[in-house]
């Protein structure tokens, strides 16, 4: 059998296997459930909840999930918590899962404003190995690409540390690209990242970004898709290509490397690849200057001329960025990775021919058991009759969570896991939308964060009304006489004064006259739909919008603060909104203009 038609028959394995899953899913789903439950009996957290009884071959599989779910309540990372502690101070005792639990993953923190920590074992290693390879053939379908080609990776690990327990703890994504599965997925895919691992492990992600794109552009022919965990990340890098472009092209012309890599290991290991090549670095030169005259439209393609696709998560906090991964990008498609979160993967991207913000993914069925709580708006006029509602937070009435196989199209969720690694019922907080169904297993949309994140009285506004927001007041820049762009944002809810009020801060690339601003104030302020915003400043129970334009790099400061406090590039996402005082003290430092919204008069 050729090498061809090997990489063939992987991918049309993957798809027929998940044909399979998603056909049987809610049979599949009750043998998840079982498995897991036969795997971890007798562990603390579980014994507590359903003690003793065994799940035996002769229970049936109904009578399982109704037992399962009456018996263990739901529960998030405070009920955890005190299991993972334990775990990080070296307890051994079957706590969560019957396996040994050697390595925690740190959730990112920028949610919460703390990081979490989230057990990792080896089936977190292969079912992202199994979602990548299973992503691959679906997009392989659409965007071939030829094997033994190379991929432009912006991906990061952070530095690893062991507990006083010797637990291992470090990033999710740092845990998976140590692991053999990260080479086992090149060999399977036949396709190979750009840069050696001494590049993707040294632990400064400015080193590690100027390695990746000038071994990126000495691959430039042989790459066939750019990607990143996040798309942030590749923003990110292109707006540091535009500062270091010479520097590059000086770096592949003599083959050399720049002084501002100082790690021995990543030097040793870029310089045995790359050797002079005057000729390349003047094919980039040329390039790079039209790029510059023409605001760096088209980067990818242009410099990588062979690339099929851009390839990242760009939904919810990615979404800001897609204007300008566009712009970098041209007319090569942008394809949206798969769903997934430090706990569990969730579902595979299987339309990568849709646009990010079309996308829906197909639940996977075999890689957690999933519930389902029903989500509904307070204004809603629903018939509650049936008494399936349970409980009423600030954000959404809740219903009782349904399994997979009861969802219904067009009803939002909350989404409840319980996974091979030990968690049990955990809600994980984000809030979906079910589209469709791929043969019997549901489609999401991700909607949002379900938590708020600005509310000062009566109001509830979610990340996703303040992306709306947010977008409506960035399209009045482009109505000055001066060239500008919003870089990035985040909010506040000001409590220090009475009424309230919410404070949005934006970084901004370019000149901007004070009276466009001014109206990019008062729309953000005008735009937000709550119910509750809206009357509270129509009663001055909230105060006036206040707009920050802060100074920059900004941005770059709260990467920084992360990064140093043991968060990857590879994981962040900029918070959306903040208390964080540390993050507000670099905000109100580095503010340079302040306006206040006339919306309300």
């Amino acid at each position: 059998m050729s090498n061809i038609n090997y990489k063939d028959k992987i991918e049309t394995d993957m798809i027929g296997w998940f044909d399979e899953v998603a056909e049987n899913s809610a049979a599949v789903q009750r043998r998840t459930l079982r498995r897991i439950l036969e795997l971890n009996h007798g562990v603390e957290y579980l014994k507590k909840w359903i003690g003793d009884i065994r799940i035996h071959e002769e229970m049936d599989e109904n009578e399982l999930e109704s037992i399962y779910a009456s018996l263990v309540p739901l529960a998030s990372h405070v009920d955890i918590e005190p299991f993972t502690k334990r775990v990080a101070d070296g307890d051994t005792t079957p706590l969560l899962t019957q396996q040994p639990i050697t390595n925690l993953s740190l959730s990112s923190g920028t949610t919460e404003g703390r990081q979490k920590f989230v057990p990792f074992t080896h089936h977190s290693s292969q079912t992202t190995l199994q979602i990548f390879k299973l992503a691959a053939a679906y997009r392989s379908r659409i965007y071939p690409i030829r094997r033994g080609g190379r991929i432009l990776e912006f991906i990061y690990s952070s530095k690893q540390c062991k507990t006083k327990g010797g637990v291992i703890v470090g990033t999710a994504t740092t845990h998976y690209y140590a692991s053999d599965e990260f080479k086992i997925k090149q060999q399977q895919t036949k396709s190979f990242t750009c840069s050696p691992e001494e590049v993707i492990s040294c632990g400064d992600y400015k080193q590690s970004t100027y390695c990746h794109l000038l071994l990126g552009l000495y691959f430039s022919h042989e790459v066939e898709f750019v990607t990143s965990t996040f798309a942030y990340s590749i923003v990110e890098a292109f707006r540091s290509f535009e500062e270091m472009w010479k520097e590059l092209c000086h770096d592949i012309r003599d083959g050399s490397i720049s002084s501002r890599i100082n790690i021995s290991k990543v030097q040793k290991s870029v310089s045995g690849i790359t050797q002079p090549n005057p000729e390349l670095a003047s094919r980039i030169e040329s390039v790079c200057e039209d790029l510059e005259r023409e605001d760096w439209f088209s980067t990818i393609p242009k410099l990588w001329p062979n690339a099929k696709y851009v390839y990242s998560i760009m939904t919810g906090s990615m979404q800001p960025y897609l204007t300008k991964l566009r712009h970098y990008a041209g007319d090569l498609p942008l394809v949206s990775a798969d769903y997934g979160s430090t706990e569990s993967w969730i579902g595979v991207n299987v339309d990568p021919s849709k646009p990010p913000e079309k996308v829906t993914f197909a639940v996977i069925p075999t890689f957690s058991y999933f519930e389902f709580i029903p989500l509904f708006r307070h204004k809603s006029n629903h018939n509650y009759k049936n008494g399936n509602i349970n409980s009423t937070n600030d954000d959404y009435i809740e219903g009782n969570p349904v399994p997979l196989c009861q969802v219904k199209i067009g009803q939002q969720y909350e989404i409840v896991l319980t996974t091979f690694t030990g968690l049990y019922r955990f809600r994980l907080g984000d809030v979906v939308e079910v589209v469709g169904f791929y043969k019997k297993t549901p489609k999401l949309n991700f909607i949002c964060r379900r938590n708020l994140i600005l509310t000062v009285n009566i109001d509830k506004n979610t990340e996703k009304d303040l992306q709306f927001v947010v977008e409506r007041g960035s399209k009045i820049l482009s109505k000055g006489t001066r060239r500008a762009e919003l870089v990035d944002f985040t909010s506040h809810a000001n409590m220090t004064k009475q009424p309230g009020h919410y404070v949005i801060y934006w970084e901004i690339k370019g000149e901007i006259e004070e009276k466009i601003l001014d109206e990019c104030c008062r729309d953000m302020d005008a735009s937000f739909m709550d119910h509750g915003y809206v009357v509270s400043r129509r009663t001055k129970s909230i105060g006036p919008l206040e707009l920050c334009i802060v100074e920059k790099g900004t941005f770059k400061k709260i990467l920084e603060y992360y990064i140093g406090n043991g968060a990857a590039l590879s994981q962040f996402k900029t918070p959306r909104c903040t208390s964080n005082q540390v993050l507000l003290k670099i905000l109100n430092v580095c503010t340079i203009k302040r306006f206040y919204s006339t919306a309300y008069g």
